[in-house]
């Protein structure tokens, strides 16, 4: 929605999300070199934030990311830094015409005529950690991370074993104190080679120990910025010295003296002094020359041996820079121009069809490796049938791949679409069990009808029946399932609980040791009472996701009590079983968040013979006490809430929980019964039904207080 087409409390709690969404942000990217998002979706984040500020300036925040630079430095090893002079961001320009804009604000500012002149520089902008060394009559004093903008890391023991990074500077010229700014990066054949190594050290520390090495659980760095910045930032500075990092300048920060009267001069004082600039930096006299240099610099990126974002442009006159001074939390007189999603051209080598536990085919396509946005990519999902249709892809076919949001690959182009060849023929036969292949009416995915036959499916709903969500079994994870499998051991969910009667089977596999086998067994050992929602919630029935096993089991308590009226509402032959079916359907149908689309689904299920012996079988091994929902005294308990809108700290789903937890009815729909509303982002009619009815409306962060509260 346009900021123009929001009313002043949706505006007020959009910026509330926005704050919340971009500190976590922060944090993640500088604190601790974990981003969970993409720097195009930042970007945007960014962008609504201001966009919202600007049509509405009375409602912003304290909190507001607009005031703020990086993160700051929460509790490291590393000592903090205070900057003398702050470290600040830079604006972003996503387009020719706000380049445009930008240089017509500083024209403005400072009151130019159309005929003077108004220089630029123009740098790449690497994608690194930001970095300023403090020089003292030459010699390095101190390094330190940009931190908040305000107070960074201590870095110095690290930086000395940076060979880009000298310890004294030589030349003429030189302040008696400089600080030298700029980025410290990582090259992408050096990040390649720093993820396999982590690898190889995980594995031989496994088998160090006599563990099952699972390389699901090796963590490795997502791209070149987090290797270098995960590098940089050691308590220990000899692991830094085993890192190929690398360093070049782009500014400078508190100064006796600058020596110089423009950026360009200064920059290559400070490459004279030995330091290492960017070789793209350059002057622009006239729009025209600064966006000529953006084009040229990312029409070699993919060459570059390095990772770019964007290219930066600074007013060349340091008097007019001073002018021009700054907003909040960067410069008026500099500009990152950024780049689009990135993009690269592969070959698709083949394609697989995958077999999930629902029985979904899956093409894959198989990639001749390629470099694209700092991730090397060699597999991307096609899907579905008609994607692969749609984009007329074959093997051999030359595909243009982009990371969606720099992050999901993706095919957006085929390249020989024209080509001579055959095309992809999609299997209506699963390439693993052999039975149909066929998608139901109205929808899209092609299914395998075999079900618990199919041995794809039988690998995958044993993942599934084992992960976090199921019956949480440490130490049984999708390689040792595999593995198991393969041998015979598992072809069913009961198979899980008989693997002691394989303890001498299991040691006798490479990588397995006395210890992690005991551990093992343990773990399966302590699930023999599981949590019975759980439990039906990990047989994979289709529909039937882990808050509908509970909603289930709330009405039931036993799992032997739901098959029956399960069964009972699949049951459609005689006058007398038809009625009993009816009212078992209309039984079920009933529980608030259970709908025909799932009573059908479960009456599939225990209508197949082998799904019934599958159930019977694991209720032989395993004894799920009576569900019981456990609730606690709250200021919501016995009322009825309603979420609507989007929630960003947790699913709707988990919402529901909550409720549950704390003794309250989650629905579905704004009504008189209602007592309380929760409204995210995007909330419409139930928002504006509640306003109508005078209904309580809270936001998420009131919510979480309120479960907080209820401990």
């Amino acid at each position: 929605m346009t900021a123009d087409s929001l009313n002043e409390a949706e505006a007020a709690n959009e910026l509330m999300r926005l704050a919340r969404q971009i500190n976590r942000a922060n944090r993640l990217y500088h604190a601790e070199d974990a981003p969970e998002i993409s720097d195009a979706e930042y970007d945007a984040l960014v962008r609504r934030n201001a966009e919202l500020e600007a049509a509405f300036p009375h409602l912003a925040r304290a909190d507001s990311p607009s005031n703020k630079v990086g993160h700051e430095v929460a509790a490291s090893p590393l000592g903090k830094v205070a900057h003398e002079v702050r470290m600040m961001s830079l604006d972003n320009a996503f387009t020719d015409e706000e380049v445009g804009e930008f240089l017509a604000r500083v024209r403005r500012f400072l009151s130019l005529p159309a005929d003077e002149p108004l220089v630029m520089t123009a740098e790449d902008k690497i994608d690194g950690l930001s970095c300023s060394l403090r020089y003292e009559h030459g010699r390095l004093v101190r390094a330190a991370t940009r931190g908040d903008g305000q107070v960074g890391e201590d870095v110095t023991a690290n930086v000395a074993h940076i060979a880009d990074i000298v310890q004294e500077l030589k030349g003429e010229g030189i302040p008696e104190i400089f600080e030298v700014r700029g980025e410290v990066y990582m090259e992408k054949g050096a990040f390649l080679a720093l993820n396999a190594h982590l690898m190889d050290e995980a594995r031989e520390a496994a088998e160090s120990r006599g563990e099952a090495f699972d390389d699901s659980k090796v963590r490795q760095f997502a791209n070149p910025r987090n290797a270098a910045a995960g590098s940089l930032r050691q308590k220990d500075a000899a692991v830094t010295a085993k890192r190929p990092l690398r360093f070049w300048a782009h500014g400078w920060g508190a100064a006796s003296h600058v020596p110089g009267e423009s950026q360009h001069e200064v920059i290559r004082r400070i490459e004279a002094w030995g330091l290492p600039v960017s070789p793209q930096f350059r002057q622009c006299h006239s729009l025209d020359d600064m966006l000529a240099a953006y084009r040229a610099i990312r029409d070699g990126r993919a060459a570059l041996p390095f990772e770019i974002d964007g290219v930066v442009y600074k007013v060349d006159r340091l008097d007019w820079q001073q002018r021009l001074g700054f907003v909040a939390k960067a410069p008026r007189w500099a500009m990152a121009h950024k780049f689009p999603a990135e993009r690269a051209e592969t070959v698709l080598e083949s394609i697989d069809i995958q077999v999930g536990r629902t029985g979904k085919l899956t093409p894959v396509g198989r990639l001749k490796p390629v470099l694209v946005g700092g991730v090397t990519v060699t597999n991307v999902t096609l899907h579905n049938r008609d994607e692969i249709a749609r984009l007329g892809v074959r093997p051999g076919d030359r595909v243009v791949l982009q990371r969606a949001g720099d992050v999901i690959p993706q095919v957006v182009d085929n390249l020989s679409r024209e080509e001579p060849r055959d095309p992809y023929v999609f299997p209506d036969h699963c390439p693993e069990c052999g039975s149909e292949a066929v998608a139901a009416e109205g929808e899209v995915d092609v299914r395998c009808t075999g079900g618990l036959i199919c041995p794809a499916q039988r690998t995958e709903r044993l993942k599934h029946f084992v992960s976090r969500a199921a019956l949480d079994i440490e130490g049984l994870g999708e390689k040792t399932i595999d593995e198991f499998f393969a041998k015979g051991w598992l072809e069913s969910p009961a198979d899980i609980f008989r693997l002691r009667k394989r303890r001498e089977d299991i040691l006798a596999l490479e990588g397995w040791k006395d210890k992690s086998v005991d551990n093992l067994l343990a773990a399966v050992e302590s699930k023999r009472s599981p949590d019975a929602a759980r439990l039906l919630f990990g047989l994979g029935i289709r529909h039937v996701g882990a808050v509908t096993a509970r909603d289930l089991l709330k009405r039931f308590t036993t799992l032997p009590e739901l098959r029956a009226l399960a069964e009972q509402a699949h049951v459609k032959d005689g006058e007398e079983e038809v009625k009993a079916a009816s009212d078992a359907y209309a039984e079920l149908v009933s529980i608030d968040g259970v709908g025909p689309v799932v009573v059908e689904a479960l009456g599939d299920f225990f209508h197949e013979e082998h799904n019934r012996a599958v159930w019977d079988d694991l209720l032989s091994e395993v004894t799920p006490p009576p569900y019981v929902v456990e609730t606690k005294e709250s200021p919501v308990s016995g009322k009825t809430v309603v979420f609507t809108g989007k929630l960003e700290t947790m699913s709707r789903d988990e919402a529901k929980a909550q409720a549950e937890r704390l003794g309250a009815k989650a629905a579905g729909s704004v009504s008189p019964k209602t007592d309380l509303v929760v409204a995210g982002p995007g909330a419409g009619s139930k928002l504006k039904k509640a306003a109508e009815l005078g209904i309580e409306v809270i936001d998420e962060a009131a919510w979480a207080d309120i479960v907080r509260a209820a401990g």
